[in-house]
């Protein structure tokens, strides 16, 4: 089944992207002085990148096991991921990272034999799914190699097995998020996991990024989900998990959630699966200030009853997806903007729905209707492409998360925006738990020097106690900062992991791994 390519050069379909309203243009230019850029982007037919660096022995060995294509388009398509230094670099024609060829296995099989060539005639395999990463997951640093592939992975596409008796299914990695809950569907199923990225990444991709969706307080994350996992690597196959819990020794297959390619390559992934929902609502409540709604969300999450949606804007946040949609209505808003959704069979999740609007009441929320509910669940998917739009328009618009404990929250909320003096700094709580939550930061600027402001940004989040990613994995961008977080001997535990699954460091090089 044949699916549309993402954009080279933005984010997902390139038919949904628009124009920013010349209001909109107009406020950026008058309120924080953004301008056109000074050189337009190129196009994608003006970018020629260096010739293959590979050997022709390799290229045939390759075409021996697997789809070849070593034409422009196809390079230039596989180059970096979706960050904003990402579609920067590629609107300039920056063909740095730009893979030698793109290798297309079909099987489990073909992707062993592809690492076992690259192991043999040295050129790395960084492996692709939908291309979503924003960390630099996608920007190996191949130098000490003879060149590097993209590695693929849409032609395993599909769905292995359900038992339905268990809940769980089996998918193939290169499957997308829409054709996973197409294929379960069909089964009465369906997976929950609903990243912002979810039109456009895989299933390989969630589980080797540790993806958390839009709806983890009611689903959990996608590590939460994964129950057992096939990985190729270049040293033999591991095949992991044989029920959801157990005590035989430490959990291998928390080695391969989260190590983004560079471990091995995931072919298989088993997980939980859950009933289709027969209701779904999804409310806005305001609060007074953030402080007031945190605690109010704090208070849910521990003690119940759980919705499946809950995220909070800060005021910043608020006010400007206001000004953008205007879906509060005539009264206006301030404060901070609620969104809590239900799911499930429809009476329990009526009955949920009851408690937690007393809670939500009695902690300082006003209740605004399902209007800004619903607006979010329609237009979720959608942020991406706004990013798009202000770039176009001269704007720096970057995202960063981080996770750490409750009591830890307003400091390192705080810490974030002191990193980022003189611009325009929202956040959101995007995902919740018991002892912790998530921060989601958006930085929009006229400028910004961001290889000086990112490695600051990383160090306030460090020294205030967070973690220095929650949901967006660590890639190239926060490799520094992740060996900070898990010291010296974390550090040499990881590089013994790597050397034994990976000897020659083909796997996704300067990825993950300090």
């Amino acid at each position: 089944m044949s699916e549309p390519e993402i954009s080279w050069s933005g984010w997902g379909d390139p038919a949904k992207a628009a124009p920013l309203p010349e209001k909109i243009t107009a406020l950026l230019r008058d309120l924080l002085g953004v301008k056109p850029r000074e050189t337009p982007p190129v196009a994608l037919a003006d970018i020629v990148p260096p010739a293959p660096r590979l050997t022709p022995a390799a290229l045939a060995a390759l075409a021996d096991v697997a789809e070849v294509r070593t034409d422009a388009e196809s390079r230039v398509r596989h180059t970096g991921g979706k960050s904003t230094p990402d579609l920067l670099a590629i609107r300039r024609g920056d063909t740095t990272h730009t893979p030698d060829a793109v290798v297309l296995p079909a099987d489990h099989n073909a992707v062993v034999r592809v690492l076992e060539l690259a192991t043999a005639h040295r050129f790395a395999v960084v492996p692709f799914g939908g291309g979503t990463s924003v960390v630099g997951g996608l920007a190996p640093d191949a130098s000490g190699f003879d060149g590097f592939v993209a590695l693929d992975l849409r032609r395993l596409n599909r769905l292995l097995a359900v038992d339905p008796v268990s809940r769980t299914a089996t998918f193939e990695p290169g499957v997308r998020g829409p054709r996973a809950e197409e294929l379960l569907a069909g089964h009465g199923f369906t997976l929950g996991h609903f990243p912002q990225s979810f039109e456009w990444a895989t299933i390989g991709g969630f589980a080797a990024a540790r993806s958390s969706g839009q709806s983890s307080a009611g689903y959990g994350r996608f590590d939460e989900l994964v129950v057992a996992l096939t990985v190729a690597t270049p040293t033999g196959t591991l095949t992991l998990g044989r029920a959801q819990k157990s005590a035989a020794g430490p959990d291998l297959r928390q080695l391969v959630l989260g190590s983004e390619g560079a471990f091995g390559v995931i072919t298989s992934v088993t997980v939980r699966v859950r009933p289709v929902p027969e209701a779904k609502t999804y409310e806005g409540w305001t609060f007074p200030d953030f402080a007031t709604g945190s605690a109010a969300l704090r208070r849910i999450i521990q003690d119940g009853p759980v919705p499946t949606v809950l995220r909070l804007s800060d005021e910043t946040e608020t006010l400007v997806n206001l000004a953008q949609s205007g879906a509060i209505g005539d009264g206006g808003a301030s404060g901070c903007l609620a969104i809590v959704g239900f799911e499930g069979e429809e009476r329990e999740a009526a009955e949920r729905r009851v408690r937690v609007r007393e809670i939500l009441a009695e902690s300082g929320g006003t209740s605004v209707g399902t209007a800004p509910g619903e607006g979010w669940a329609h237009g979720r998917f959608a942020a991406p492409y706004l990013r798009d739009s202000l770039l176009d328009v001269g704007a720096f618009v970057e995202t960063l998360e981080t996770t750490t404990f409750w009591s830890a929250i307003p400091a390192l909320y705080e810490a974030v925006r002191d990193a980022l003096p003189g611009h325009v700094v929202m956040c959101h709580i995007s995902h919740v738990y018991a002892s912790s939550a998530s921060l989601y930061f958006t930085i929009v600027t006229p400028a910004i020097d961001w290889d000086t402001a990112k490695p600051a940004v990383n160090a306030a989040i460090i020294g205030a106690g967070g973690s220095i990613s929650h949901h967006h994995g660590v890639g190239t961008d926060h490799r520094a900062a992740f060996a900070e977080e898990i010291g010296p001997l974390g550090v040499e535990i990881l590089r013994a992991v790597k050397e034994r699954l990976d000897p020659a460091g083909i796997l996704n090089p300067g990825v993950l791994v300090p």
